[in-house]
């Protein structure tokens, strides 16, 4: 199975693409997308073409995203949850069931701490996914949603979903 995690957010969007097979996690790619500044709808759509192109290139099986947490500035929540759908909007174009995951349940399933840091978290995706390399911590965020996906996936029926999307 070929899993696709994104880190969304609207100045850059990451995203990670893992293999698993029997129990086994290998790195395939990451990247990141860039909206640049400006008009808020061409950054969306930039966005889009982005992850759109990431999920055609490396065809997944399933995705997975970072859930929504509210903060103190509400503005800054409305404009990540913005990009959050445009994320959303890109994994359900390509037909692929999708598995949402809390920020600390990403970090407990990849450190076994809910409240690990960033370079922690790099860290730890290096070792789970040898060879794996990546420039920004939102494409290492990514690869770490794709992992949490793939250790959790029977407990949140993704292999039910992939068994119905594929009849």
């Amino acid at each position: 199975m070929r899993i696709i995690g994104v880190d969304p957010g609207l100045r850059r969007a990451g995203w990670g693409v893992i293999d698993v097979a029997g129990g086994r996690l290998r790195h395939v790619a990451n990247g990141v997308c860039e909206s640049g500044a400006g008009d808020l709808a061409v950054r969306l759509a930039r966005l889009h073409e982005g992850l759109a192109a990431a999920v055609a290139a490396h065809a997944p099986d399933a995705g997975a995203i970072e859930r929504t947490f509210v903060n103190a500035d509400p503005a800054g929540a409305l404009l990540l949850g913005q990009a959050r759908g445009v994320a959303l909007l890109v994994l359900a174009q390509a037909g692929l069931p999708v598995s949402e995951y809390a920020p600390n349940e990403i970090k407990k399933a990849v450190t076994g701490v809910g409240r690990a840091d960033k370079a922690q978290m790099a860290m730890m995706v290096a070792r789970l996914l040898p060879g794996a390399r990546a420039e920004a911590h939102d494409a290492w965020d990514a690869l770490a949603i794709a992992v949490t996906c793939a250790h959790r996936a029977p407990g949140d029926r993704l292999a039910a979903r992939l068994a119905e999307a594929a009849r």
